[in-house]
C-alpha cells in the first residue's frame, strides 16, 4: 500500500482524513495519470464520477468534479449508484476512468475515493503509485488547461437505467417466484436492487432503504446479518439478502435466517456453473482467509481452488491473469468476470436466486455443500510485524501446528496491513482445538514481538 491509497482506493474520516482539498488533488492526479487531456484540441477525456447517499459525499463529489475539469477532463456525474454500477458505467461509456465515493461498509462518518481504470478495472499497484507522485508534485510540470480545454460537468440521465438494463440481461427472471428480503443499508442499493430483484420476477420485501445521508449502515446492511435474518423469519421469506453500504458485495441468509457467507455463495455458485459449463478450467479463484471447509467441498467436486492475498483487488488480478471466470472474498464480494470488472451484490444476488430457481432447492439446501469448520483468529500486538511473521521461533510454531492439523485443519498467520499486528488463524474439527492452537502460536509470536 503506498501513502494515500490502501487496499481499497483511499479511504479515512471525511473533512478530516478525507477532505475537499485533498479529493481534488487526487482527481485532478488521476486525471492526469489516466485521461490527459488532447494537446492536439481533440475531444476531451471523460471520467464517470458516482457516489454513495452519505453526507459529505456531495463536498467530495464537487472536489473531485474541480479537479477532474481543472485538469481538463469531462466529469460523467451519474448520482447515487453502487460501486460496481460506477465499474460498469466506465465502460459502457468508453470513459478513460471512472470515480466512486463511497467507504463502503464504514460507518457514516468515514468516506473513501476509489478509482478504476478504462473499461471499469481496478488500478494496478504501479498506477496508484504514479497517482501519488503527482500528488506529491512529482514528474513533469503540467500546464493547466485554459479556454475550451477545460472540462465540464454534465449530468447523465438514465445511468440507473443503464445499469438496471444489463443486470436484467445477464440474469432474465432470475427469481422468478421467489420471495426476498433486501437490507440495502440505507446505502447505494437502496433504489436499484429492489427494481433489479422485482425485474427479475421476485417478491420483493425492502429493508433500510430509505437513505438520508445519515443512516448509511447504521445498525444494517451486510455488517449487521441479523436485521436481514429476523425480517426473513417474520415475512416467511424464501432468503433475505444484505448489501453493504455502496453495494459491491452480498450476504445472504436462507429461509430459517440461517446467515449464508461468501464462501457458500461462492461454492453455489460454482456448482451451478461447472453444470453450465462456464466455470473455466473448473478453477475458483478465493483468498487465503476461505474457510477451509470451501476448499474441501470443491475438492470434493471436482473444483481447484487457487488461493490470492486477502482483497478483491488480488482476486481480480488472478481471475484476469488465468482467464477464471469466478472468484471472490468470505466477505461476500464476489466478481464474475464475464459480466462484470468488479464485485458486484446486485448480480451475485440475481445469480444466486437464479441457481434456486433453476435447481428448485432452497437456499439451506444449496449452501449445505460447504460444512464451514471452526475457525479462530487472534489479532497479536507487536513491535515489528514483519521481522516477527518471519522470526525462526515463530515459523517452527506454525510448521509444528500444520504437522498436528494435518487435511483437518489449517493455519494462517499474516501481518496486518494496516497496523503493528500479526494475526494468527487458526482452524480444526473443533473450536476447542482451534483455540488451543492458536492461542499457543499467538503466545510465540507476542513473547518474539515484544
Amino acid at each position: 500500500m503506498g501513502r494515500y491509497f490502501g487496499t481499497d482506493g483511499v479511504r479515512g474520516l471525511a473533512n478530516a482524513d478525507l477532505g475537499p482539498e485533498l479529493a481534488l488533488r487526487i482527481a485532478r492526479s488521476a486525471a492526469q495519470v489516466l485521461g490527459a487531456g488532447d494537446e492536439t484540441g481533440g475531444a476531451r477525456p471523460v471520467a464517470v464520477v458516482g457516489r454513495d447517499p452519505r453526507a459529505s459525499g456531495e463536498m467530495l463529489e464537487a472536489a473531485v468534479c474541480a479537479g477532474l475539469t481543472a485538469a481538463g477532463v469531462d466529469a460523467l456525474r451519474v448520482g447515487v449508484l453502487p460501486t460496481p454500477a460506477v465499474a460498469f458505467l466506465t465502460a459502457h461509456h468508453d470513459a478513460a476512468f471512472g470515480v466512486m465515493i463511497s467507504a463502503s461498509h464504514n460507518p457514516m462518518p468515514d468516506n473513501g475515493i476509489k478509482l478504476f481504470a478504462a473499461g471499469g478495472h481496478k488500478l494496478p499497484d504501479d498506477v496508484e503509485a504514479a497517482i501519488e507522485a503527482r500528488m506529491d508534485g512529482d514528474g513533469p510540470a503540467v500546464e493547466p488547461p485554459t479556454g475550451d480545454r477545460i472540462g465540464r460537468v454534465v449530468d447523465v440521465s438514465g445511468a440507473a437505467e443503464e445499469y438496471l438494463a444489463h443486470l436484467a440481461r445477464v440474469s432474465p427472471s432470475a427469481a422468478q417466484g421467489l420471495t426476498v428480503v433486501v437490507d440495502c443499508a440505507n446505502g447505494a442499493a437502496s433504489a436499484v436492487a429492489p427494481q433489479a430483484y422485482t425485474a427479475a420476477g421476485a417478491r420483493v420485501i425492502a429493508i433500510h432503504a430509505d437513505p438520508d445521508g445519515y443512516s448509511i449502515n447504521d445498525g444494517c446492511g451486510s455488517t449487521h446479518i441479523d436485521v436481514v435474518a429476523e425480517a426473513v423469519r417474520e415475512h416467511g421469506a424464501d432468503l433475505g439478502i444484505a448489501h453493504d453500504g455502496d453495494a459491491d458485495r452480498c450476504l445472504a441468509v436462507d429461509h430459517t435466517g440461517t446467515p449464508v457467507d461468501g464462501d457458500a455463495i461462492l461454492a453455489v455458485l460454482a456448482l451451478a456453473m461447472k453444470d453450465a459449463g462456464t466455470l473455466r478450467d473448473d478453477t475458483l479463484v478465493a483468498t487465503v482467509m476461505s474457510n477451509l471447509g470451501l476448499h474441501i467441498a470443491m475438492r470434493a467436486a471436482g473444483v481447484t481452488v487457487r488461493t490470492t492475498a486477502v482483497g478483491d483487488r488480488y482476486v481480480v488480478e488472478e481471475l484476469r491473469s488465468g482467464a477464471f471466470s469466478l472468484g471472490g472474498e468470505q466477505s461476500g464480494h464476489v466478481v464474475v468476470p464475464d459480466h462484470a470488472t468488479t464485485g458486484d451484490g446486485v448480480l451475485t444476488a440475481l445469480l444466486l436466486m437464479a441457481r434456486m430457481t433453476a435447481t428448485g432447492k432452497t437456499l439451506a439446501d444449496l449452501a449445505s455443500v460447504v460444512t464451514t469448520l471452526p475457525q479462530v483468529l487472534i489479532n497479536v500486538p507487536v513491535v515489528d510485524k514483519h521481522s516477527v511473521a518471519d522470526a525462526v521461533a515463530v515459523r517452527e510454531a506454525v510448521t509444528g501446528a500444520e504437522a498436528e492439523l494435518g487435511d483437518g485443519g489449517r493455519v494462517l498467520l499474516r501481518p496486518s496491513g494496516t497496523e503493528q499486528l500479526v494475526r494468527v488463524m487458526v482452524e480444526a474439527s473443533t473450536q476447542s482445538h482451534a483455540q488451543q492452537v492458536a492461542g499457543r502460536i499467538a503466545d510465540i509470536v507476542g513473547s518474539v514481538g515484544r
